[in-house]
């Protein structure tokens, strides 16, 4: 599992991730919850379903890779189908790639899941009889 994740920084790197998805999920989430409540003739709101659910996992930090690959999908797409070439969603979609290549950092449930974990061996006794190859 290790291999999907990239490391998962802490101090500075790891709040310049959390920072990050937060940049990338929270736009995404409102535009696409407001376009849900809002007048659906723009754009399928399946769409919509699935930039709310990418934002969500995004800002939670949980399935990470997935999340970022569907956000970039989808803000590609965006960018591109409407009638006129829009930034934002340009920008939004490069966000998504930044997170796939980086990962989520410390403060992600993925790093609670999949991150390094401490493994400490207790000082074990050998058995009577048994002795070192430097003992005499």
């Amino acid at each position: 599992m290790q291999r999907i994740f990239s490391t998962f920084p802490d101090k500075w790197p790891g709040r310049g991730l959390l920072l990050l998805r937060i940049a990338g999920s929270v736009p995404l989430f409102v535009v696409g919850l407001s376009k849900l409540w809002g007048d659906p003739a723009d754009i399928a709101v399946w769409i919509r379903v699935l930039s709310c659910v990418s934002a969500t996992l995004l800002l939670a930090g949980f399935w990470t890779p997935f999340a970022a690959t569907l956000q970039a999908l989808l803000e590609a797409w965006l960018s591109c189908a409407g009638t006129a070439f829009e930034w934002t969603h340009l920008i939004h979609a490069f966000i998504g790639l930044s997170l796939l290549m980086l990962g989520p950092g410390y403060w992600s449930v993925d790093a609670r899941r999949y991150g390094r974990k401490r493994i400490v061996l207790e000082y074990s006794q050998r058995p009577p009889g048994e002795r070192d190859l430097e003992d005499p």
